[in-house]
């Protein structure tokens, strides 16, 4: 284990330092952690430019980081659940565990719940990290550390096709491209749903949901809601019977009420503005049902073994690879919108003078 500690601190509004902090001991029920591989994810940019995300405003320096893979490295006292040298999936958010929302099985609705890499409690961009121990999962054999870092979007999108009711048979329609859109596309086609369209303006990553195996994508760019709408019906024959919002851009929200069949599901998955337009009359008099979403609750184990499983393939999203040492640098490829899933690999260099590189979307990480 390194004597120091090197971490990725945001200060404020566009400052972004790498700085030595102290290493932290593990207390009850708590692991130690050396980090392995953690993704960057739109919040971590959003918060980093903007200083703020989804009602979160930056009030200190902030640790940041949410979806990472480690191994653990030392025991707190009360551990038996994990051994050292288990390599983990670490679930970023430790809910009180006594409330109603947590005794009820819907933890991540805990008012009381503290999710790294927000204000007030630092994410795991860092050489070692402490953890609750029941947050941490078992990597199964066969999942690479770059994938289990991915556990935590395929979480999300294991809840988000939960709240919707995807199911097998079903006609799908995701807004938004992106990361969590594609993996929701990725989770409902290992439901057996009949049909997916997706939609966003980048025609790079239309192409690119194509190859993933998208039946139909639509450019959006200039269109109404109303127009979409129907070129979503005409793609499918059908207007689908759930859609997932997961660009958080307010147009889509209008976009994905007019779509969505009589009696279906809108699932709010993208965070965007706090206040957004919603054409209530129409969703009102066809029955739409819009759901919220909101991380994850029991979804990191079937992400896991969707993965393990090869059911869901999610190596051709980890599309760059940076070291700690140049996680700067890996945060603005993100705000420049290149590839789709960046990761830091926040181990200990060994004598290797390799430097981060792209890859085709094709290619597989040995990560």
């Amino acid at each position: 284990m390194t004597d120091t500690n090197l971490t990725l601190v945001l200060h404020g509004k566009g400052d972004l330092r790498l700085e030595e902090r102290p290493v932290l001991e593990p207390g009850y029920g708590e692991v130690q952690l050396q980090m392995r591989q953690v993704g960057i994810c739109g919040s971590d940019v959003s918060i980093w430019v903007e200083g703020q995300h989804g009602g979160y405003a930056l009030d200190g320096p902030l640790a940041l980081g949410h979806e990472g893979s480690a191994v653990v490295i030392k025991l707190g006292p009360g551990v038996t659940s994990l051994q050292v040298g288990d390599r983990v999936a670490v679930e970023p958010a430790t809910p009180c565990r006594l409330c109603s929302f947590c005794k009820g099985g819907r933890y991540n609705l805990c008012p009381h719940v503290k999710g790294l890499a927000m204000p007030g409690c630092d994410g795991h961009l860092t050489r070692t990290f402490v953890m609750a121990a029941d947050f941490c999962h078992k990597v199964p054999d066969g999942v690479s550390d770059g994938e289990a870092a991915m556990a935590e979007p395929m979480a999300v999108s294991v809840q988000a096709t939960n709240r919707g009711g995807v199911k097998m048979g079903d006609n799908i329609f995701i807004c938004g491209a992106g990361p969590i859109g594609l993996l929701c596309m990725l989770t409902c086609r290992a439901r057996g749903v009949n049909s997916v369209c997706i939609s966003d303006i980048d025609e790079r990553r239309l192409a690119f949901a194509k190859e993933l195996g998208a039946d139909h994508v639509i450019n959006v760019r200039g269109k109404s809601p109303q127009d979409i709408a129907q070129e979503v019906e005409d793609s499918i024959g059908d207007k689908p019977n759930v859609t997932l919002e997961c660009s958080g851009a307010p147009p889509s929200l209008s976009t994905a009420v007019f779509a969505t069949r009589s009696g279906g599901v809108v699932v709010l998955v993208g965070m965007g503005a706090t206040t957004k337009e919603l054409p209530t009359a129409e969703a009102s008099f066809r029955e739409l049902d819009i759901r919220g979403t909101f991380r994850y609750a029991n979804c990191f184990q079937p992400a896991l073994k969707l993965m393990a499983s090869g059911q869901v393939n999610v190596k051709p999203l980890m599309t760059h690879q940076f070291k700690l040492e140049e996680a700067v640098r890996a945060f603005e490829t993100a705000k420049r919108g290149e590839g789709i899933k960046i990761l830091i690999n926040c181990e200990k260099p060994r004598n290797s003078t390799k430097r981060e590189h792209a890859m085709n979307p094709s290619e597989a990480l040995p990560l």
